[in-house]
């Protein structure tokens, strides 16, 4: 234990001396400290490969800001998207081992997957799951909002999720195709995605700290917390955010050390201390354009930069001249940035504790201008620059005052009818509640306070434990539609920006619970035009409807008298209580009117 506890700190003292001495490298601490300090990034780690060894790791900052323990090159992080490139080299392997064919359809490995329509049934392919070419939309809410342990029941949603365009035609970032190879992996390999990655990489790459899940992460003795910048000027912490079911998407938690392991493999074509990790034909299709992004053409202020192509889980463009391959990661409270150059055989590992944070592509850039022995560009000066630039345009936008909010009107309905659950298959369900006269959505890991914005359109806040911040708006609304009955019937929500209309989630009213002693005094014959409808009780505290010749109807009960068809929209029954109290007559509400019965 000695003799290791010596090796090892006498690695660490070679490390530092060696990058002291590479001339690359004086003076960039000062330079990444002006970076933390203009993002108010609480901490990050950054690590550095060149021609297959680290010569660069370091943290900067707190991984626990409040009790000021500092991160270094082993703290962990929660790297987000940047786990895709591990997914996607999964089957890469089981393509060398002969289990599947990327021209194979999914379909084939996941027997009960469904896409929206028969041409997407019929014609996708694996690798159009991994270089995000399906035609589908991110539909990222649907696993955001509504999340789940069981990757089965997240597959299960794809089927209802609209395409935007049609398939290969554009390219567009989708987290549930990524989700759907971790299923094939599981399927073809009998090995959950988790197992999959520790065993296929995590163990022979020694990325001994790397974990796959919330729980691991905290259980680890180097994490960081998570934090956000509000309103510009407060560090504020956020609690983790449990992607689960959607781990192949963006799961891993890493450390830039663990991480360098990763680039030495992809910078040494696959191989890491003489084993091949991944197979050599995979990676060349992994890291050569499969789909183009966008144009990218450069531009009069950086005119060296320019064409975003995307591979297998990575992104691919010209920096200044050279090859880059990288992919970024962001997660509540924490943003990445893994980045190659395999022409150059420089690697860049940059994780920090911060939300959305420009940081990574920041530390990124300034080290690549070195490394690369570029024209350089003073990052931090420029995003100070480009920040102020767009609190001006955000000024004046203020000043502009245009919104298309219509003044002094109400909701067309009292709260209360605004309450109960919302449904969309390809999403889940959300409870919307009334509380001292406000309304709120319950979601399983979000609270939103519902302001009221015009008619019977509603914004959306997150309740956070410091509060809730109604001048954050990010434009969303909810939108509240009424049936032919006057009743609210759906609320439609622009969770999906691609499409060009708001996705809908249909309404199911609050119910409240009756014991079967009150629900006696609605039972008996009620008659109509000759007609005699049946009110009876079944299961002890569950009221029955029958009129002859149509099936019976489950009543649900709302508020007292009333009740609402459970499998009928737009269909309600109320009971009416004469002075003396008994119930003798019952109003039938339908779409096409409302009749009234007597009680025989």
């Amino acid at each position: 234990m000695k003799k290791t506890l010596t090796f090892l700190f006498t690695f660490i003292i070679i490390l530092h001396v060696f990058s002291q001495q590479d001339k690359r490298l004086k003076g960039l601490d000062k330079d990444l400290q002006k970076i933390m300090d203009v993002t108010m990034a609480p901490g990050f780690s950054v690590a550095i490969v060149d021609k297959g060894q680290v010569i660069y790791a370091k943290g900067f900052g707190y991984r626990d800001v409040e009790n000021k323990i500092p991160a270094d090159e082993n703290t962990i992080y929660a790297i987000g998207s940047s786990t895709k490139a591990f997914t996607s080299c999964i089957l890469g392997k089981l393509r060398q081992e002969g289990d599947l064919e990327f021209g194979d359809s999914p379909i084939k490995h996941v027997p009960e997957l469904r896409f929206y329509n028969d041409e997407l049934n019929s014609k996708i392919i694996i690798k159009d799951l991994m270089c995000h070419r399906t035609g589908l939309p991110r539909h990222d809410y649907s696993w955001y909002l509504f999340p789940t342990t069981c990757k089965d029941s997240l597959v299960q949603r794809i089927e209802y999720q609209e395409p935007f365009t049609g398939l290969r035609e554009q390219w567009y970032y989708n987290n549930f195709m990524f989700l759907l190879q971790g299923v094939i992996a599981e399927r073809i390999t009998g090995k959950s995605w988790e197992d999959n990655i520790r065993d296929r990489f995590f163990k022979p790459l020694g990325m001994s700290s790397s974990n796959v899940s919330i729980d691991e992460l905290v259980k680890s003795g180097n994490a960081a917390a998570g934090y956000e910048v509000l309103h510009d000027s407060i560090i504020s912490k956020m609690d983790y955010y449990d992607i689960a079911g959607m781990s192949p998407a963006g799961s891993i938690n890493s450390s830039v050390e663990d991480m360098a392991n990763w680039l030495i493999t992809w910078i040494n074509g696959g191989k890491f201390d003489g084993q091949e990790i991944i197979p050599t034909a995979y990676l060349t299709e992994a890291i050569g354009s499969q789909m183009v992004v966008t144009g990218a053409l450069p531009t009069e202020e950086l005119p060296d930069m320019h064409f975003t192509n995307y591979g297998y889980g990575w992104f691919l463009s010209s920096y200044r001249g050279h090859y880059r391959v990288e992919h970024g990661g962001n997660i509540d409270g924490f943003s990445a940035n893994v980045a190659f150059f395999p022409s150059d055989s420089i690697g860049i590992v940059v994780l920090t504790n911060q939300n959305a944070s420009p940081l990574p592509t920041m530390v990124r850039n300034t080290i690549a201008d070195r490394m690369l022995n570029t024209d350089k560009t003073n990052w931090a000066e420029r995003f100070v620059e480009k920040k102020e630039e767009a609190k001006q345009n955000q000024d004046e936008a203020k000043v502009d005052g245009k919104t298309d909010k219509v003044e002094n009107t109400r909701p067309s309905h009292i709260l209360q009818d605004y309450t109960g659950m919302y449904t969309n298959p390809g999403y889940g369900s959300f409870t919307i509640v009334l509380e001292n006269d406000s309304l709120f959505a319950l979601f399983k890991l979000k609270k939103l306070f519902l302001k009221h914005y015009h008619y019977d359109v509603f914004e959306p806040f997150e309740v956070k434990a410091s509060g809730i911040d109604t001048s954050d708006s990010d434009g969303q609304r909810l939108n509240f539609s009424t049936g032919n009955s006057g009743d609210i019937t759906s609320v439609n929500i622009n969770v999906e920006m691609a499409l060009d209309h708001p996705v809908e989630f249909k309404h199911t009213p609050n119910t409240m619970e009756v014991d079967s002693v009150a629900l006696e005094q609605y039972t008996g014959d009620y008659e109509i035009g000759g007609t005699t409808i049946e009110v009876y009780t079944k299961i002890g505290n569950t009221l029955y409807l029958f009129v002859p010749g149509q099936p019976e109807y489950e009543l649900l009960p709302t508020s007292k008298h009333k009740f609402s068809f459970k499998a009928l929209e737009g269909f309600k029954v109320e009971f009416v209580e004469s002075e003396e109290g008994a119930v003798n007559e019952v109003i039938i509400i339908q779409p096409n009117g409302t009749f009234k019965a007597k009680r025989k």
